[in-house]
């Protein structure tokens, strides 16, 4: 789970802003909370600001984190310093996250000079009630990547190799590189395996015209069900959906020849996933093995490998039993007062959103243990305000025992509202006087609870709304 993020000199970001999901003095609304022994963290956020004041920049820096840690440093980072002062061009930028898995909690951060996508420092702490403790640190100016992990044997010759390898590294960050290591289930090293982890599968950022997001909720096992139970809470004339297998020739007919592509890669990627399992289950077999094998053979018998592909107006699945030829699928609709079914393509843009959004609601039936942050640029585009107030409704009731977050940005004032929202979860972002972007939350205007909180923002009480100048039409247009 998120419970901090913090950003500074990265596009209209200057000086360095937080953004956190830790709770406020407010009582009640415990159904909002996620509770782990003493700590509690807020499920949800919503972000406000005019266009232009930043809210999307912070979406995108934490995208922009999340890439240059699992993948690499963007070509464009070189012009992503905050340009308003031009001293940014040759100071470090710095992006901390501070999170929860499986129980422990961590901050993880790095400093990065974006005009010569210089990584700088990187660090990681682990996180308790009365400390810090770090796990590593580096510095590439000195060269120096500090181990603060008790290791012996084979893992400590691999602490030795890693400082060697990134003495005089600059261009990638050193967790990064774990991405390619497999560790023993006992190995102490398995703590920075699982902070990757984090950021590769827990943290998903969602643009509004992203044309391809991995769905799990929609193909889980007894989901269509769910889903038909589901649906019709948002009154859109849908009664029931299907699920029709379709051949790959059709496929091809539907989509470019990009598209299959990167359909297939993420297909391959997912059976990869398997193999590296099997794999390291092989590496780890001794002379007596037996239990090894058996469990490499229930892998390979039973293990289903499932990806979709959503692109603006299509919804496909691909799925099969590891080592089997995949079965593609796509989804279709039936409405009350219709004979025919509809293909995806024929709904509603607001309908075809909804879709995208379900999953969320959905992910959670996979597994107990899933952990998800959701980070949703403009999450209300193509849905009616009361739509997106009832999408918000459910996160919160269907989810409220899962541990799963939602992060958004919105200009939707309607859900606004203390019924709904807790005042720490309202969160604004707006341009100073300077024009620089800053952070504030609600929580700090302590409103009473009857509030009418959509109101008092539009009337300007809150900033972060768009101000506009007076002008004489004959003398400024003509």
């Amino acid at each position: 789970m998120l419970i901090r993020f913090k950003v500074e000199n990265f596009l209209s970001f200057d000086k360095q802003q937080e953004f956190s999901m830790v709770p406020g003095n407010i009582k009640g609304r415990d159904e909002h909370l996620i509770k782990n022994d003493s700590t509690k963290i807020l499920k949800l956020a919503a972000i406000y600001g005019a266009n232009a004041s930043g809210k999307s920049n912070l979406i995108k820096a934490i995208n922009f984190a999340k890439k240059v840690i699992t993948s690499d440093i963007p070509l464009e980072a070189s012009q992503m310093f905050c340009k308003i002062n031009e001293l940014n061009e040759r100071k470090p930028s710095m992006f901390e996250f501070e999170f929860s898995k499986e129980g422990k909690y961590y901050a993880y951060g790095f400093t990065i000079l974006l005009r010569e996508g210089k990584i700088l420092s990187e660090w990681l702490y682990e996180l308790s009630t009365k400390e810090q403790n770090p796990i590593f640190e580096r510095e590439t100016e000195t060269g120096t990547l500090e181990f603060y992990i008790k290791a012996s044997g084979d893992d400590e010759m691999r602490l030795n190799t890693y400082k060697l390898d990134f003495k005089n590294n600059t261009d990638r960050l050193f967790l990064n590189e774990i991405k390619t290591k497999s560790f023993p289930s006992e190995s102490p090293l398995t703590i920075l395996t699982n902070v990757y982890n984090w950021f590769k599968d827990d943290l998903i950022v969602v643009y509004p015209e992203q044309p391809m997001i991995r769905f799990e909720g929609f193909y889980g096992k007894n989901n269509i069900e769910r889903i038909n139970q589901i649906i019709k809470l948002f009154d859109t004339g849908i009664s029931k959906i299907k699920i029709e297998k379709i051949s790959f020739n059709k496929l091809s007919n539907e989509l470019t020849s990009k598209e299959i592509e990167d359909f297939q890669t993420y297909y391959k990627e997912a059976l990869n996933g398997i193999q590296k399992l099997i794999n390291d289950l092989r590496s780890f077999k001794s002379k007596d093995s037996e239990d090894i094998n058996n469990k490499i053979s229930q892998i390979q018998e039973n293990t289903e490998v499932g990806v979709s592909l959503r692109t603006k107006d299509s919804f496909y699945n691909m799925s099969g039993k590891f080592g089997d030829e995949p079965e593609i699928t796509t989804i279709r609709t039936e409405h009350s007062k219709s004979f025919f079914d509809y293909g995806f393509k024929e709904e509603s843009d607001g309908t075809r959103r909804l879709f995208d959004l379900l999953d969320i609601l959905l992910s959670t039936e996979t597994t107990e243990e899933l952990n998800r942050v959701y980070v949703i640029d403009e999450l209300e585009r193509s849905l009616h305000p009361k739509l997106t107030y009832r999408f918000i409704e459910l996160f919160i009731k269907i989810l409220e025992k899962k541990n799963v977050q939602l992060i958004l940005t919105t200009h939707e004032s309607t859900i606004m509202d203390q019924e709904l929202l807790r005042r720490d979860e309202i969160w604004f972002v707006e341009r100073n006087k300077f024009n620089y972007s800053r952070i504030y939350s609600l929580d700090r205007f302590q409103e009473r609870y009857d509030k009418k909180l959509n109101k008092a923002y539009l009337e300007g009480r809150y900033g972060a709304i768009p101000l506009f100048k007076e002008f004489s039409f004959k003398e400024d247009l003509i």
